[in-house]
């Protein structure tokens, strides 16, 4: 609560929380479409062509790994962006490197990439470029705002 006669000024981003709540809720179904890829390939290509099973289970750890770091660069995102802290929201950029380099090993690298999967991936960079320059002008707010305080 503020003190009698003070305003309290809300710096959060908007446009940054929706982005971040969407994005919750396209990695749960981003995880879940590339595991049961994962399957399908799994059943389908090894028949037609040479899909080793080392590989196949190096490109599901990977997508778990990145569901867990997905989880954590977001989490960091709400903190920074709720609490106004540009810290959270420096450690949730930095975050989206790894993610950004597991999402491009999904559409460039991995043995057999289908088009639902260039798609999918489509759709995850756009949320974490979004992402990215949204936190960078919200920081950029928050540290506007503390330099006209003091």
């Amino acid at each position: 609560m503020a003190a009698p006669g003070r305003t309290v000024i809300e710096l959060s981003s908007l446009p940054l929380q929706i982005f971040l709540y969407l994005n919750v809720w396209y990695s749960m179904v981003f995880c879940v479409a590339e595991i049961l890829l994962y399957i399908y390939k799994g059943i389908v290509l090894s028949s037609l062509l040479p899909y080793t099973s080392a590989a196949l289970t190096v490109e599901i750890l990977l997508v778990i790994f990145w569901a867990f770091m997905e989880g954590v660069r977001l989490f960091f995102g709400y903190k920074g962006n709720l609490a106004e802290r540009s810290m959270a929201l420096i450690i949730s950029i930095v975050l989206g490197i790894p993610v950004l380099f597991i999402e491009l090993f999904v559409l460039l690298w991995q043995t057999y990439v289908l088009r639902i999967e260039v798609i999918l991936v489509a759709i995850s960079l756009a949320f974490l470029g979004i992402e990215i320059i949204l936190s960078i002008a919200a920081m950029l707010t928050f540290k506007k705002y503390q330099s006209i305080q003091r």
